[in-house]
C-alpha cells in the first residue's frame, strides 16, 4: 500500500490532483485510515490513475474520463473510446476550418462579392407536382440524411430537381421541413409520401452561391413583398437546381438555388389558405 504522497511520486499526480480525482469519485483510495483519515492506495489504484493521466494527455475532459473509468473494462475496450474521441477531434477540426473560412471572407471583402449578387424578383404560376416526400423536424442540414432514401425508392421515377418546403416563416433551431422530389407518378412507402402538391402563385429568386448566404436572397424578396403589400404564405420552397453531390460537396460557390415564397391571391384574402 502507498501512502499518498508516494502514490503522488509514482503516478506524477499531484497530491492536490489526487485529493480532487478523490472527491470525484475517479481515484477513491483503495484503504482509508479511520483514526486519521489518511489516504493508502494499491496496484489496482495505481493503473487506474496511469489510465487517467494517459487520458488526460489526450485530452479527455473530466467527464469524458468518468465515462471511461465508468464502462471501460480492458484495453480492448480502450480503443473503442479513443477511435471515438479521434472522430470527435476531427469533426472539430472540420469545424475550426470552416470557421476560419468565414472569417477569411470578413478579412477580404472581394471574396464577398458574390453574397451581394443582383437579386431579380419575379412572379410566377407553378404548375401542380407530384412529389415524394419525407417531412421531419431537424436541423436544416439534416436534409443530407434523408435525400438518398427517397431517390433509392423513386429510381428512374424521378422528374425535376429536389426542393425543400418550408413551414415555419421564421428560422429555428428545430425546423418543419418536407424534402421533395418530383416523380413521374405517386410513389409511397411506409417512410416516404407520395402527393401532388397544388399550383401556386409565388415571388421567386435566383440564388447562387453558399446555402449560409440564402438570407440574402430571402431578405430581397421579403423586401419585395412588403414593398408591394404582398401576404407571403408557407411553406417557402427552396429549389436545389445545382448542389452538392451524394458524395462529394464541390464548390459551393456554384451552387445554384431557386427560391419559392407562395402569396396570398387577392380571391384567396381573408380565407387563410396557404401555399400547400
Amino acid at each position: 500500500m502507498y501512502k499518498i504522497g508516494d502514490f503522488s511520486k509514482i503516478t506524477n499526480l499531484t497530491v492536490k490532483a489526487l485529493r480532487y480525482y478523490d472527491g470525484e469519485n475517479m481515484l477513491t483510495p483503495s484503504y482509508r485510515d479511520e483514526e486519521n483519515s489518511y489516504r493508502y492506495y494499491d496496484e489496482s489504484d495505481f493503473e487506474k490513475a496511469g489510465l487517467i493521466v494517459l487520458l488526460r494527455n489526450l485530452d479527455f475532459s473530466i467527464s469524458e474520463i468518468k465515462d471511461v473509468l465508468d464502462n471501460c473494462g480492458n484495453i480492448a475496450d480502450l480503443s473503442y473510446y479513443l477511435e471515438e474521441k479521434k472522430n470527435m477531434i476531427e469533426r472539430k477540426i472540420d469545424e475550426e476550418k470552416e470557421l476560419i473560412r468565414k472569417i477569411n471572407l470578413c478579412i477580404k471583402p472581394k471574396q464577398m462579392e458574390g453574397i451581394f449578387m443582383n437579386y431579380k424578383i419575379n412572379v410566377k404560376e407553378f404548375d401542380p407536382v407530384t412529389v415524394a416526400s419525407i417531412r421531419y423536424k431537424g436541423k436544416y442540414s439534416d436534409v443530407s440524411k434523408h435525400i438518398g432514401k427517397i431517390y433509392k425508392v423513386v429510381k428512374g421515377n424521378a422528374l425535376g430537381k429536389p426542393f425543400n418546403c418550408y413551414y415555419d416563416a421564421e428560422f429555428k433551431e428545430n425546423a418543419d421541413i418536407e424534402l421533395c422530389v418530383p416523380t413521374r407518378k405517386l410513389i409511397s412507402t411506409d417512410n416516404i409520401t407520395g402527393k401532388t402538391l397544388p399550383q401556386i402563385k409565388a415571388i421567386c429568386t435566383t440564388h447562387l452561391g453558399s446555402y449560409e448566404s440564402l438570407n440574402f436572397a430571402y431578405k430581397e424578396l421579403l423586401d419585395y413583398a412588403i414593398s408591394h403589400n404582398i401576404k407571403c404564405l408557407t411553406p417557402f420552397r427552396e429549389v436545389y437546381i445545382k448542389g452538392p453531390g451524394m458524395i462529394f460537396k464541390g464548390n459551393p460557390n456554384k451552387f445554384i438555388t431557386e427560391i419559392i415564397i407562395p402569396f396570398e391571391q387577392e380571391a384567396s384574402r381573408g380565407k387563410g389558405k396557404t401555399g400547400l
